[in-house]
């Protein structure tokens, strides 16, 4: 299944690098969606090419039934970044791989920094693909929506960030 959103949000895209590789923002991410920051990490400077590795939990009621049967009630979502250095207009790109433990669920991502003016366009696009065989359709398809807007709310709350941040 693919995934696709874009927002744009009234920052520089250093400034929404920054908020989106901050411990204290991800953990509230995590938290505002009933989840728990396990462990974050990263490589460097976010003014140069980076990664990050972030392990959260997350509830899965609002997963499907058959889902939260044999997830239990939450999961481990490993998340994978691997940013690029700006552009030399400040754009950037992040390429990012989710893995689900205890679920046959790959999510890989790329989200573009892309400057316009005064704000900051961010773009995703991605796939959510499950290896089991015959069902393997059905479950990418219900994670799909929901890492869908789990990503369009990180957007959401970065604006809400950055404009209680600066």
């Amino acid at each position: 299944m693919a995934l696709a959103a874009s927002t744009t949000l009234a920052a520089s895209a250093q400034s929404v690098t920054d908020v989106f590789t901050n411990e204290e923002f991800i953990k509230h991410v995590s938290e505002t969606v009933g989840g728990e920051l396990k462990s974050f990490t990263i490589s460097g400077p976010t003014s140069g090419a980076f990664t990050t590795t972030t392990v959260r939990t997350l509830p899965t009621t609002r997963m499907p039934d058959i889902a939260k049967k044999v997830l239990g009630d939450s999961l481990t979502v490993t998340q994978e970044e691997s940013w690029s250095a700006p552009a030399a207009d400040g754009s950037r790109t992040n390429t990012i791989k989710l893995t689900v433990a205890k679920a046959p669920v790959d999510v890989t991502a790329e989200q573009k920094l892309v400057v316009n003016g005064d704000s900051t366009v961010v773009e995703l696009s991605g796939d959510v693909k499950s290896s089991v065989p015959f069902l393997g359709g059905k479950i990418a398809s219900a994670a799909e929506p929901v890492i869908g807007r789990a990503l369009n709310l990180q957007a959401t709350l970065a604006q809400e960030w950055l404009a209680s941040h600066s």
